[in-house]
């Protein structure tokens, strides 16, 4: 029999039990206030929902694979367009930029932690509580007596199918009080992330010696103070209009339903950008460390993301062409819409510069960069024309828009996020996960998001209209949906590879260092993962690239990063 250790007698035994011990391990993430354990809470909530939302993806496209399918109700198909459209915009893409932002601006920065601790907790817990809120309405669609049902309004609602008598469950609901909360946890984020650059940056770390990261976290921080607050506002009307008697948006009250569609591209393409801004700060990041070159046209960049930022808040009526706008506004937003092409192209010029005569080594996560810069290409052109108003007159209600639309935040935004996930891992858990399933990872997702997609395009050309739960067998879309339906399906494998990459390794993986990548930013001078005070002393910058000013300290190629 193996020995036992017994309490000394007339002792008291605080050895904590196996429960207690969890309990306590518990107790410390939901009342921590440490930027990197919410930064990590962030990152998981967000992949547990991108796992819900890719389900409910892959119940569509088998809806859609052959005409006539009845895999799904009309109602039941619905719902799931909608909840993996919101899903995606506000507990997928939301919280991943504020996860890594939250985990790495500190560390880039050099200081201890964020503005605002307290501040920080509040908003994660915030958007976890709407998010679970969303999700509650699967059960208490109808009210708790009844049976459940989602939102099903699609995930921009446009009245009349949000009013009462469209939809009288409480569905629509949860759906508004929802995206209320998460909207104040986003806030408190946006604020926080701001606080944090502009006033614990350490010494010698001037603006223009910043991370891209951050400057592209900062600028997307400071669209979404602008953006969030006309949801919000849209929001708070339309439970008014349901509960209260309010006619906002009933048009036979005297209301106009083409108020709720202003209020809501107000907010929703600017968040296209604030999305895909973060994903730029990743791409500005990994690209040079894997080309080994400094980032081409440092002040070019940081100009072209804030002009970007400005741009974007006045092209929201492009998804409002097929309304009927006087050709006065037609004309504004497609020019509008035409100008955003400017500074992203500059974005694109520089990265390729970048890449241009650097020894490149294609890791897991130059990989996805690699792929990102083709496809926001790609997603930049169809943007341009559908800026194009009697092109877009054509199109707009097709599947070609929800090509473009993927095109841009899957294929640029997902990417780069997948890229933050092999590049930072080592840093958060201090293990590498696995280059060749990090490979297969990404070549399936590759060719399986060009299956879908591409063929997206082809039949949006054929006609085919958004937000149809089925379609007749003479229209000629079979074989293009059952292709579209198979890449899809080559998407969720190559998710559920990274999620056992990413199990795997934190149990298996082998040790990181503080710098696997031999990169250039304060978080690689940390141990990996980073102590709860991030730095013993604090950090002084001299330049742009200071962990290769501790490296290299005589070489004279890196005077310009000065």
């Amino acid at each position: 029999m193996a020995d036992q250790t017994y309490p000394i007698p007339g002792t008291l035994d605080t050895t904590p039990s196996r429960g207690a011990a969890l309990l306590e391990w518990v107790h410390s993430w939901v009342v921590t206030v440490d930027h990197k354990k919410l930064g990590i809470l962030y990152i998981a909530y967000a992949l547990v929902f991108l796992l819900v939302a890719g389900v409910e993806a892959m119940a569509i496209r088998i809806q859609l694979a052959i005409p006539h399918n009845h895999f799904l109700s009309a109602e039941l198909y619905n719902e799931f367009f909608t909840m993996h459209g919101t899903t995606m915009v506000f507990l997928v893409g939301m919280t991943l930029i504020f996860g890594f932002g939250n985990y790495f601006v500190p560390l880039m920065i050099g200081a201890r932690d964020m503005a605002f601790p307290r501040l920080n907790a509040f908003s994660f817990w915030m958007s976890a509580f709407g998010g679970l809120l969303l999700y509650f309405s699967f059960i208490g669609g109808f009210g708790l007596y009844g049976m459940g049902s989602a939102p099903d309004v699609s995930w921009w609602a446009y009245a009349p199918l949000t009013a009462k008598a469209f939809s009288p469950g409480h569905n629509t609901d949860y759906w508004a009080l929802a995206l209320i909360v998460m909207g104040f946890g986003t806030l408190g984020a946006a604020i926080n992330t701001l606080a944090t650059a502009f006033s614990m940056r350490c010494r010698g770390m001037t603006l223009l010696r910043m991370p891209l990261f951050v400057w592209l976290m900062v600028v997307a921080s400071a669209d979404t103070l602008i953006v969030i607050t006309p949801l919000t506002a849209a929001q708070v009307m339309l439970i008014i209009d349901r509960y209260l008697g309010g006619h906002f948006f009933d048009t036979q009250a005297g209301g106009s339903a083409t108020v709720w569609m202003h209020f809501f591209w107000i907010f929703g393409h600017p968040e296209v950008y604030v999305l895909i801004l973060p994903a730029f700060g990743i791409a500005s990041e990994v690209i040079p460390v894997f080309s080994r070159k400094a980032i081409f046209g440092y002040p070019a960049m940081v100009a072209a993301s804030v002009g970007i930022a400005f741009v974007s808040l006045s092209v929201w009526a492009h998804h409002m062409f097929t309304i009927g706008m006087t050709s006065v506004s037609n004309a504004f937003f497609a020019l509008s819409t035409m100008m955003v092409g400017i500074p992203t192209g500059i974005k694109i010029f520089n990265w390729v510069a970048t890449m241009w005569g650097g020894k490149i080594r294609f890791a897991t996560p130059m990989l996805f960069c690699t792929a990102f810069l083709f496809q926001f290409l790609c997603a930049g052109l169809t943007g341009i024309m559908l800026a194009v108003a009697p092109w877009d007159w054509q199109l707009h209600n097709s599947y070609f828009v929800i090509a473009h639309f993927h095109y841009t935040l899957t294929g640029s935004f997902v990417f780069c996020f997948f890229a933050a996930i092999y590049y930072w891992y080592p840093k958060i858990t201090g293990r590498m996960l696995s280059e060749t399933l990090g490979k297969w990872h990404f070549w399936l997702f590759f060719i399986g998001f060009h299956m879908t997609f591409d063929t997206m395009h082809f039949v949006g050309f054929l006609g085919m209209p958004r937000s149809s739960y089925t379609y007749e067998p003479d229209r000629g879309w079979t074989t293009l949906n059952m292709i579209i339906s198979a890449g899809g399906l080559i998407q969720a494998v190559a998710v559920l590879i990274l999620v056992w990459n990413i199990i795997d390794s934190f149990l298996h993986g082998p040790l990181a260092g503080n710098d696997p990548w031999d990169a250039w930013t304060l978080e690689w001078s940390t141990p990996s993962p980073p102590p709860p005070y991030n730095f013993e002393t604090e950090p002084v910058v001299r330049s742009r690239r200071p962990l290769w000013d501790i490296k290299h300290p005589n070489d004279p190629d890196w005077k310009y990063e000065r």
